[in-house]
């Protein structure tokens, strides 16, 4: 009977989790639009209203009731002084559902609950905010100050605009396996459009779904999952590079050892272009990196150093994906259900070892469980 508990509890919240759910998204939907800055799930107004003023477009991809990174997106939305005069130089459209969603337009590393695409009216993206290594902290990826560097950087791109169209081409358009959501097989019972008249928390498809359905994809038809979906969106630190969540792209440390530092850059560096595409923020250099066949490449950077600008080559060997951290990840459970039954398993330390009278043989400890019929805590031996 213990072992039910847990399942028990489970069954009997979850019609409260999804009443405040429920009411979460509808009240967010009352709140934006009656403040009027913002359009509302209304991409093709922004454009038809982009065309006609001349502004660039700024899209606000949020999964409501995550609670990650609520305050930054909080921030935002209530005006902050900082960010508010750069807004208003921008089509603003808040997204709080992908159903639907341009895939092919908008590609951006689905683990996360907030994400910002800044681009022209004829859907050229001029870059992306937003990122994410830890399932609750966020400051180090992310902040407002970051995030008014990055649409400074998006005006400036607008107002060359279309001189430097050939630069930011290679920012978009990699085919994906269906151009929607919703076509895809395991997210097919979801509508096209939020269902406002009915359960529309429900009939939401979160960000971290799209990722489970295109491994899914694969895995339902007996097939590999590619590296790139399985390690996607690597974050800059998972090869040495800790750049500055406040700045563009500037480096804050370079980790000794690592392609990196292979590459030659150093503390204080601005990174400029990578692949010869101008860079925004940390997620626009995740964006070149998710590019990065999983057998290696190399990429040229274009670098401020003081006043010099250097062209530096980073090169990536075989297997360099797999140095990025997926735990975090909540697209990682369902392949934790499919490999462990829901368990995340760390090695058992020595000392632990040495208590338990364990040598020569594997011990690892279940550092979570799913709540559904299973205890956290415990040691699973072999």
């Amino acid at each position: 009977m213990k072992r039910a508990l847990p399942f028990l509890f489970v069954l009997l919240c979850w019609p409260a989790l999804a009443g405040a759910q429920e009411e979460k998204v509808r009240a967010d939907r009352a709140k934006v639009e009656a403040q009027g800055f913002w359009l509302y799930n209304d991409l093709d107004g922004a454009r038809a209203a982009a065309r006609e003023s001349g502004k660039p477009i700024l899209v606000a991809l949020r999964c409501i009731p995550c609670q990650e990174c609520v305050k930054l997106d909080d921030d935002l939305v209530d005006a902050d002084p900082v960010i508010r005069p750069l807004l208003e130089q921008f089509l603003c459209v808040r997204i709080v559902g992908t159903n639907g969603l341009d895939l092919n337009l908008f590609q951006y590393d689905t683990d996360q609950s907030f994400a910002m695409f800044m681009l022209n009216a004829d859907k050229t993206v001029y870059g992306r905010f937003g990122t994410r290594s830890h399932r609750t902290e966020w400051t180090g990826d992310v902040s407002l100050e970051g995030m008014a560097r990055a649409l400074e950087g998006a005006l400036e791109l607008h107002k060359n605009y279309p001189a430097n169209k050939a630069a930011l081409a290679a920012k978009s358009n990699r085919p994906t396996e269906f151009d929607t959501p919703e076509k895809f097989p395991t997210l097919r019972n979801k509508p096209e459009r939020l269902d406002y008249e009915g359960k529309v928390a429900a009939s939401c498809i979160h960000c971290h779904q799209i990722g489970e359905a295109r491994r899914d994809y694969y895995w339902r038809q007996s097939k590999p999952i590619p590296e790139r979906l399985m390690y996607p969106y690597p974050h800059p630190k998972s090869i040495g590079l800790v750049l500055d969540p406040e700045q563009r792209v500037r480096v804050r440390q370079i980790v000794e050892n690592s392609p990196a530092a292979a590459a030659g850059l150093q503390k204080g560096d601005d990174v400029l272009k990578m692949a010869g595409q101008p860079l925004l923020s940390m997620a626009d250099v995740q964006w070149v990196l998710d590019g990065v066949p999983a057998d290696g490449g190399r990429v040229e950077m274009q670098v401020r150093r003081g006043k010099q600008e250097l062209s530096l080559p980073l090169v990536l060997e075989e297997g360099w994906r797999r140095l990025d951290d997926t735990s975090w990840r909540s697209s990682s459970w369902v392949m934790r259900r499919a490999a462990t039954g829901g368990m995340r398993l760390v090695p058992v330390s020595d000392k632990v070892r040495q208590e338990l009278g364990i040598s020569g043989a594997m011990a690892l400890r279940t550092d979570y469980l799913s709540p559904f019929g299973q205890i956290k805590g415990v040691r699973t031996l072999w």
